[in-house]
C-alpha cells in the first residue's frame, strides 16, 4: 500500500482538515500547499467533483536530513495528505514515504523515510 488511510465517518470535512492539519503539526509538519482540487476541477475543466483537498506537508528538520542525503529528493517532497468526501464520509490519506522513495537507491535515505513514516502512521492514527 502506499498510503496510511482512516476514514472519519461522522465528521463534517472543515473538522476534518482542522483535525488533520492539528496532527500534523503535533508531529512537526507545516502544510506548505493547500490545493482544493473540487474547485479546481470545476475552474479548469468544468468538472464538479467531491470535497477534495491535497495538504502538502513538510517536517523541516526531516526535510533538511533527506535533502543532505540526497539533494535532488525535493522533487518528491512535500509529503501529500490528501482529505476527501465519500459516502461513506471524510478520509483522510497520508503517503507512504518508503513507498514514494523506494526507488531511490541509498539506504540512509531509506532511514529517514521509515522514520517520517512513523509519524505520518501517527498522524493519521490519531485523528
Amino acid at each position: 500500500m502506499y498510503t496510511f488511510t482512516r476514514m472519519l465517518s461522522d465528521t463534517p470535512m472543515d473538522e476534518a482538515l482542522e483535525r488533520t492539519r492539528d496532527a500534523l503539526a503535533d508531529q512537526g509538519f507545516g502544510v506548505l500547499t493547500e490545493i482544493d482540487v473540487k474547485k479546481t476541477m470545476k475552474a479548469k475543466i468544468g468538472v464538479d467533483v467531491d470535497d477534495y483537498i491535497i495538504l502538502g506537508a513538510c517536517n523541516p528538520h526531516m526535510a533538511h536530513k533527506a535533502m543532505n542525503l540526497e539533494p535532488r529528493i525535493g522533487a518528491m517532497l512535500p509529503c501529500n495528505v490528501i482529505v476527501r468526501a465519500t459516502e461513506e464520509g471524510v478520509e483522510v490519506s497520508a503517503v507512504d514515504p518508503v513507498a514514494s522513495m523506494a526507488a531511490i537507491d541509498n539506504p540512509q535515505l531509506g532511514d529517514v523515510a521509515n522514520e517520517v513514516r512513523g509519524m505520518l502512521q501517527t498522524v493519521v492514527d490519531k485523528l
